[in-house]
């Protein structure tokens, strides 16, 4: 049965869960109307992969990499298991952007930057996490540009992934 990238989407929510920390360090949703962004602001996921979600994802996204759905083939490798495609780790980061921001407004991303600095393993537990260093008003786009490090955490504690980016908040796209 083919998916559609709609299935895809819907795959990638249901992954998320999502916790965010307000000013004050507490768990929870932002109030109505509190000041957003703000510098030194942090928002984070973890999110427990599976080898089934892997090799799925990575064929739906169009990556028939071996490595990521044939666990007789990866033991041959390096590695010696399925790892989950690049594509599949900096989707669940970036989307993590999204889901922060649009809770209390419009937002959309305007560019990203990613390192990969060791493999992500397809049965790995994973944290997802983003700090944002600097909002600036740009009267142009109306809104807020906010630029962002993240990264990708393996459940040994290692940085997997690097990130940077720049999205826009606003209260209308």
């Amino acid at each position: 049965m083919k998916q559609t990238k709609p299935a895809l989407a819907r795959m990638a929510r249901s992954w998320l869960l999502i916790s965010v920390f307000d000013r004050r360090g507490d768990k929870g949703a932002r109030a109505k109307g509190e000041a957003m962004p703000f510098s030194g602001e942090r928002f984070t996921s973890e999110v427990t992969l599976s080898p089934s979600m892997v090799a799925e994802y990575a064929l739906l996204a169009g990556d028939t990499n071996p490595m990521h759905r044939d666990p007789e083939f990866a033991r041959s490798t390096r590695f010696g298991r399925p790892i989950a495609s690049g594509t599949h780790t900096t989707a669940l980061l970036l989307g993590l952007t999204a889901s922060h921001f649009s809770k209390d407004a419009a937002m959309v991303g305007l560019e990203f930057w990613v390192r990969f600095r060791r493999v992500v393993y397809a049965d790995e537990r994973i944290r997802l996490e983003w700090l944002v260093v600097r909002v600036q008003h740009n009267e142009r786009l109306g809104g807020d540009v906010v630029e962002l490090r993240g990264r990708i955490k393996g459940q040994d504690g290692n940085t997997a992934v690097g990130a940077k980016g720049r999205v826009l908040v606003t209260s209308q796209l």
